[in-house]
């Protein structure tokens, strides 16, 4: 089964192609005009095993806001249309990343029922140009048109480098298992008999 999604958004303010493989090999190739986002992008594919190819173009003379926000619709949007039914997936990820003095949670369930919580230690600076908050505007956006449960959990850190990379990679390696396919499931994992 080909779980492959190409998707295309254009606005005003942004114009964003993504291509994801759920099933690939972590290579990525990530062009957003803001370098420390395209490396967080690149973590998270590595670390999840997804071929993925984004290029984003926008008013990040303006803010750095509306593209990073705008990546995390149509990132969302990509893995719900490759996911197709989602029949067969374990559908709940769970990963513990450290990266030096930060440690990160990720817990997720593909459940169609969008749902961010995230808790981070109190920090308000930046880290190679990026706002820390706009972390949030990605995962919340990334959650939503997923339409799944996202509870990313940092209990401590000092970097703001180490704590979003670690989140990153938390993530990546979460959606990794919710989407690995579970022989002992047939249809979809619910008590429902749908998600």
């Amino acid at each position: 089964m080909d779980r492959s999604a190409a998707i295309e958004r254009k606005t005003k303010e942004t114009d964003i192609k993504i291509r994801i493989t759920i099933d690939g090999k972590g290579e990525a190739e990530i062009s957003t005009g803001i370098p420390f986002f395209d490396h967080m992008l690149k973590l998270f594919a590595v670390h999840g095993f997804f071929d993925l190819f984004v290029e984003a173009k926008g008013d990040i003379n303006v803010d750095f806001h509306h593209t990073i926000e705008d990546v995390g619709i149509v990132l969302g949007m990509a893995f719900e249309k490759a996911l197709k039914s989602k029949e067969g997936i374990s559908r709940y990820g769970f990963a513990v990343t450290p990266m030096d003095d930060a440690l990160a949670t990720a817990a997720i369930d593909l459940s169609n029922r969008p749902y961010l919580v995230y808790n981070l230690p109190a920090i308000n600076s930046k880290t190679g140009g990026f706002d820390i908050f706009l972390a949030k505007e990605f995962f919340r956006a990334f959650s939503t048109w997923c339409k799944m449960n996202l509870h990313i959990h940092v209990p401590y850190g000092e970097n703001e480098h180490h704590i979003i990379e670690s989140i990153f990679k938390s993530t990546g390696r979460a959606m990794d298992m919710a989407t690995s396919f579970d022989k002992r499931i047939s249809g979809v994992r619910s008590s429902k008999g749908s998600i």
